[in-house]
């Protein structure tokens, strides 16, 4: 779970840079951030095809030596070539790769002693990430756009198989950052290029109908004030194959019209002088993308209504990726559950930190919760979650479920036969537990359901009822076993700590 966070920190500093030089920089910082270097090195593709040591991150002394000198393509693409393919990365050993000391590519050595033991890294092992530009189905489409060397693992050992993925998901996501943020350039250029010829010289129609019919990207211009506010009132044919949507018929919409539901706020919120916005647009398919709109106010003429010049670009991809980051650091790999992480947050966003003594108030009648100080906003505002008793008769239950001899199947059976029983138990809880309940593994063999509403009875009976579809047996391709699960009730209640309850509730399961 760490390692999945340290990526996704590390992919959303490169889309948070601006420039094209902050972005390579943010390549360079990435790598030694998050990803478990010491040194990395961002090599840019020249237009002419070579390549320049753009940005470089972890040395002082490396980075004022090389930084700026150029690598022919003969050299890099030979290098590419050679030493152990791992994915689209590029391992070249030492005792390979001294055939390259010599030649026009910038190096920086390393010191540090001779390995020990078989995958111990050596000073002079090379390790090269390849920034390749996705096409459209997701392959990478053979245009270079740069290359990522990195050096002195963290771990002082070769990567592992997850690091390597690591590696490579962000060099991808590098080559996506630096090719938007190229476009992006171009496009300001453009722009700025337009109005300063209009200052000047009174821009003809045709420079601007031919920059804003061919861009690469989307673009539309929208209508300000009066009735007609938010109108599309122009739009390219890049909008027009990126909606799926002709531009007459776009001509019906504003994007407020467009946009997702859930994405309509964030849009009135930077649209109405301007600004930056990632929302979903609507497809013709009833299917949404991410975009991002990128919008400046400009005047059609010195008196004429002010409109809305706005930018779209399709980042639905990397959008995707960042999502699909998140839930792997949210969500246990083997069984696809929210991880405990995920559990105590999950928890912790239902309760508000309630002082522990005032938790032990007991009225006359039962329990009926904390006597509240009415002047507290925080309280105030809160709707509170307490234990059942008195007034109370329903409650958070969290029910927790720990499977018994699970070493022991592991031990007998294998640990692949494990992982199917684990995959198996997890199958059934979810099926079994009402909408809106949460189902979480909490550790190697314990998992977690976090129930809202329940009576002390029914978190009893929904206890026995899971406990029950645990217990039943678990088909396998040549045997039949039965797990059996120890379980403990326990109630989330506003001034209580996540880890608390769950402490409680797994030593009742024990």
């Amino acid at each position: 779970m760490d390692k999945s966070h340290n990526l996704q920190a590390a992919v959303q500093h490169l889309h948070l840079a601006r420039s094209l030089a902050d972005t390579l920089q943010a390549v360079a910082n990435g790598v030694v951030a998050h990803l478990g270097y010491r040194l990395a090195c961002v090599n840019l593709v020249r237009p002419d095809g070579d390549l320049v040591v753009a940005a470089l991150a972890g040395n002082p002394a490396a980075e004022a030596l090389i930084t700026g000198r150029v690598g022919s393509r003969e050299s890099w693409e030979r290098r590419l070539s050679m030493g152990e393919r791992w994915g689209d990365l590029r391992f070249i050993p030492h005792t390979e790769g001294w055939v390259l000391d010599d030649d026009d590519v910038p190096q920086w050595h390393t010191d540090g002693p001779a390995p020990r033991f078989e995958d111990e890294w050596h000073p002079s092992d090379r390790l090269f990430a390849p920034m390749y530009y996705p096409s459209a189905s997701g392959a990478p489409s053979g245009e270079l756009v740069g290359v990522i060397s990195v050096d002195w693992p963290l771990t002082r050992r070769r990567p592992r198989p997850d690091e390597r993925r690591n590696l490579e998901e962000f060099a991808l996501q590098a080559a996506i950052a630096i090719t938007n943020t190229r476009l992006r350039a171009n496009m300001q250029r453009a722009l700025v290029r337009m109005e300063r010829e209009h200052k000047t010289l009174r821009a003809s129609e045709e420079s601007f109908r031919q920059a804003f019919e061919y861009a690469p990207n989307g673009m539309a211009i929208a209508m300000m004030g009066g009735d007609q506010h938010g109108r599309i009132h122009r739009t390219n044919d890049a909008l027009c194959r990126l909606l799926d949507r002709p531009a007459a018929v776009l001509r019906r919409y504003a994007f407020s019209d467009l946009v997702h539901p859930e994405d309509i706020g964030t849009l009135l919120s930077t649209s109405a002088e301007g600004g930056y916005a990632e929302v979903r647009l609507g497809r013709r398919d009833g299917t949404y993308l991410w975009v991002s709109l990128c919008s400046s106010v400009v005047a059609d003429a010195s008196d004429g209504p002010r409109l809305l010049l706005t930018h779209i670009e399709d980042i639905d991809e990397r959008k995707r990726r960042e999502l699909d980051l998140a839930h792997r650091a949210s969500h246990d790999a083997l069984t696809g559950l929210p991880n405990s992480a995920e559990l105590h947050a999950r928890i912790d966003v239902r309760l508000c930190p309630l002082r522990e003594q005032k938790l032990d108030t007991v009225v006359p009648g039962g329990f009926d919760g904390p006597h509240l100080d009415d002047t507290d906003p925080a309280q105030t505002q809160h709707d509170h979650v307490w234990a059942p008793g008195g007034d109370n008769p329903r409650g958070l239950a969290v029910l927790f479920f720990a499977l018994r001899d699970f070493k022991a199947l592991n031990t007998h059976f294998g640990y692949e036969t494990g992982d199917r029983v684990l995959i198996e138990v997890a199958r059934r809880l979810r099926h079994a537990v009402r909408d809106g309940d949460t189902v979480a593994r909490y550790g190697g063999d314990e998992f977690v359901v976090l129930a809202p509403e329940l009576s002390p009875a029914d978190a009893q009976t929904a206890a026995e009822s899971l406990q029950s579809q645990i217990h039943l047996p678990v088909l396998l391709t040549d045997q039949t076993v039965r797990m059996h699960a120890g379980v403990g009730i326990a109630w989330a209640q506003c001034g209580k700590a996540p880890a608390n309850i769950l402490r409680a509730a797994r030593e009742y399961a024990s």
